[in-house]
Parts: structure tokens; C-alpha cells; sequence
């Protein structure tokens, strides 16, 4: 006898019941037609995009989390000789690892986010596309992560882009479609933190901070919300930075905190190491936001907002969840990525829903999908003759015909415990068909 197969699903994927299903769905439609909405057009890219792609040092951390796939037939034999070939041997004549290189084996991968694959998509099809291009994509990512409470390795991801638009046009539209999105789910007293990736330099930059070290100072300005000035300012000095640099960076951030207006204060400050126009670009952002109307959330300039992304070049920002601690929103402008592709660099700019996150945190609260339907379950009795069966399937279309969403199943022996089952799932109404005679 064959050993049993494996029942349960890959470590970190999971297996959606009927129940968030139904919850994703109704997420996923209110998401697709509020971004369409603002003129947002859905595409779709493949779930495997080139090795070399993937690996191109835009990705950040997530680069380290690539689900890699192997060449297949003769050149994974061919790609595997050479693996071997590539291996040294150590003092003893042993085979030695030292100079492996897994790359070798693998020419593709699976995305670890949407933004690469639409970079490759517009720059393949940018003369078939109108300028600008508002995106909409929606599907899956993969990322070989540590699995955890609303992190998945496989999960979905819901992004909006705008390319070709080098005005704050993008930021403005992507912010006010994203926030009126989450105010449809159900979602308020939010905040979208915004700031700008030249900013972030510009500070590093005027305190002292050498520029081929600037991506460790930024790790740390990360923590902040986390550990504090004085942890941020602690952990600078141990990673051994100048001690006059720390403490410049760290009093910069302590005036930021008590100043009315933190951006005009930097601006200030920053003048002899960057230029103007990056500030005015996030008042302008703000104050056009606010114009729209911001109820339900608000929008706050954050200049320890950092980011991940290595693709990042100017505007970021992340929808931060009031009394939650976490984002369920984020993305930023990009504006280097397509010329990866090209040779000529085209603006871009995206924001991108948590959608895991959403789900997670509608789950924990019990929601319920408003103005859903009455459903109706009908009960077959076993052996119902032929000419009930065919009342029972028309009384159930005519209700059908009428908007009513109608379950047709046979019934248990145990009615009771199915009908219970049945209003966990939201059926409210019960038609049950006899042998004998009809009952309601």
C-alpha cells in the first residue's frame, strides 16, 4: 500500500474556507470598483518572472525570500555539471561548498511583489498603453518569509500605479483612491505617514553620516516608533557611527517633534544639502489631500518613514491603523525601475493594500457583509419523488430569478445540527421538501 499523501497545506500557504471566502470576495469587488473609480485599468502579469529580475538589488530584504525555480530537463543536468565543476576542495580533498553558486541551477522565480513584474509589463507594452497609465493588479505573491498571524508565504497583494505622470498628481490621486477604498471597507480613524526618500538623505546627509553607510542609518531611523530617540541614538553609536553625526541626527529629530510645522523647519535646515522643491512637492501633496475632504483618517508628514523598498526614489508613504500598531497600506514613487528595463527612466508611483492584513483584522472583529442578500436553504428529503424534485428546482429558480441566493441539498438525518451549520453560514430561511407532503 502507497504511504497516505500529505493533507495539509505547504508550511506558511493556507487553505480559505467557505466562510473568508465569501469575506475576500466581497473585500476584492469593493476594492477593484472603487479604484476604477478613479480610472484605474485592471491588468494581469504572470507569477514567474526571469531570475535576474528578480535579483536586480530592487527588491531589498525581500530578495533574500525568493521562491527560486529550477531549470528543467537538459539544462538543469547541463546547469547541475556545472554546479559541480564549481565546487572546490578543501585541505583534505573534499568536496567544499565555498564556491557554490545557487543561481546556476535557476532561471526564474516566483514575484515576491507586484511592482517588478508591472515595471517589466510597462516597458514590454508602454507603446500599446495610454500616458499616463493608471494600473490596477491584484493576485498573488510569494515570499519565503516566517509564517505568522496575518503573514503568509503565499498572499495577495492589491496594488494601484500610475506611470508617466511626474507631477504629485500621482501621490495625490493614489492617496485619495486608497483612503476612500479602506473608508469603503469599513475602515476610519486611520493615518497616512508620508515622506520623501530625499528627505531621509538629505538629514543623513547634513548631520554627517558617510553616504555609502546611509542604508544602516536608515535600519535604525526604522526602529524609531519602536525604541525611541534615545534607542535610535544608542544604536547609531554601537554600530559604531561619528558620536558628533549621532548627536545631530538625533537633535534634528527632537526639534522635528515640538516644531508647528516640521516640514518648513526642514526645509530650512536642509537648504545647503538639498533642494526645495522636494518639500514643496509634499506640501502640495497635503495640502490637496486635505482640499478633497480627509474624513475618517488623517495625514500626518513623518520624517522617520522609511520604507524598505531599494526602488524607492522620492514620495513614500503607509496607512497606519489606529489602536493596531500596523500598516495596512503602503507604497511610494519610483521613478528608476522601468529604465532598468529601457535605458530611459519614466515616472511611476503605487500604492499597494495589505489585503492579508485587512482580512485578518475584519476576521478578528466578526464582520458581517452588509446588506447581504436573505439566503434561502431548501431541504431534500431522500427519496423525493421525481415530480417534487421538479417543484422544488422551480420554486427555487423563481426565487433566483428575484435575487435571492437559494442552497438546494438533500437532508440529514440529523436536520437540527444541519440547519445550525447552515445559519453559521448565513442562511436565514428553510423550505424543507417531504415525501408526503410540503412543509415550510
Amino acid at each position: 500500500m502507497s504511504a497516505k499523501l500529505i493533507k495539509k497545506p505547504v508550511n506558511g500557504m493556507k487553505d480559505v474556507l467557505p466562510s473568508e471566502m465569501k469575506i475576500r470576495s466581497y473585500c476584492m469587488n469593493i476594492i477593484r470598483e472603487n479604484y476604477k473609480s478613479f480610472g484605474f485599468t485592471e491588468i494581469e502579469t504572470p507569477c514567474v518572472e526571469s531570475i535576474e529580475n528578480l535579483c536586480s538589488k530592487q527588491g531589498g530584504e525581500n530578495e533574500k525570500l525568493i521562491f527560486k525555480i529550477l531549470k528543467r530537463g537538459e539544462k538543469l543536468h547541463g546547469a547541475m555539471e556545472k554546479c559541480m565543476k564549481s565546487f572546490g576542495e578543501d585541505t583534505e580533498g573534499e568536496m567544499s561548498e565555498r564556491s557554490f553558486d545557487e543561481s546556476i541551477l535557476s532561471d526564474s522565480g516566483l514575484r515576491y511583489d507586484l511592482t517588478l513584474p508591472l515595471s517589466r509589463y510597462y516597458a514590454c507594452h508602454s507603446n500599446e498603453l495610454p500616458s499616463p497609465f493608471k494600473a490596477l493588479q491584484m493576485g498573488n505573491v510569494f515570499r519565503a518569509d516566517r509564517p505568522q498571524k496575518g503573514r503568509f508565504r503565499q498572499f495577495m497583494q492589491c496594488d494601484i500605479d500610475i506611470l508617466g505622470e511626474p507631477s504629485n498628481l500621482a501621490e495625490i490621486e493614489l492617496i485619495l483612491a486608497t483612503a476612500s477604498t479602506l473608508k469603503k471597507l469599513g475602515f476610519s480613524d486611520f493615518r497616512v505617514r508620508i515622506n520623501d526618500r530625499r528627505i531621509l538623505k538629505g538629514a543623513a546627509i547634513y548631520s554627517g553620516f558617510e553616504e555609502d553607510r546611509l542604508d544602516s542609518v536608515y535600519i535604525t531611523l526604522d526602529k524609531m516608533d519602536k525604541i525611541g530617540e534615545e534607542g535610535v541614538k544608542e544604536e547609531l553609536l554601537s554600530d559604531g557611527f561619528d558620536e558628533t553625526a549621532v548627536g545631530k541626527y538625533a537633535n534634528l529629530f527632537k526639534e522635528l517633534s515640538v516644531k508647528e510645522n516640521p516640514i518648513a523647519y526642514l526645509k530650512d535646515e536642509l537648504k545647503d544639502v538639498l533642494e526645495a522643491d522636494a518639500f514643496d512637492n509634499l506640501s502640495g501633496i497635503m495640502e490637496a489631500v486635505s482640499a478633497a475632504g480627509n474624513e475618517g483618517f488623517e495625514m500626518v508628514f513623518d520624517p522617520t518613514l522609511v520604507r524598505g523598498m531599494g526602488y524607492y526614489t522620492g514620495t513614500i508613504f503607509e496607512v497606519e491603523m489606529a489602536g493596531l500598531g500596523l500598516s495596512v497600506a503602503g507604497g511610494g514613487r519610483y521613478d528608476k525601475m522601468v529604465g532598468r528595463f529601457t535605458g530611459t527612466d519614466t515616472p511611476a508611483c503605487g500604492f499597494s493594500i495589505g489585503f492579508e492584513r485587512i482580512i485578518t483584522i475584519l476576521l478578528d472583529q466578526d464582520f458581517k457583509i452588509p446588506g447581504e442578500n436573505e439566503k434561502v436553504a431548501f431541504l431534500l428529503e431522500k427519496g423525493l419523488p421525481s415530480d417534487k424534485i421538479a417543484e422544488a428546482v422551480a420554486r427555487a429558480q423563481k426565487l433566483r430569478n428575484e435575487g435571492r441566493q437559494v442552497l438546494m441539498v438533500r437532508m440529514n438525518k440529523n436536520k437540527k445540527f444541519q440547519k445550525q451549520q447552515l445559519e453559521e453560514d448565513g442562511y436565514t430561511d428553510f423550505v424543507e421538501f417531504y415525501c408526503q407532503e410540503l412543509k415550510r
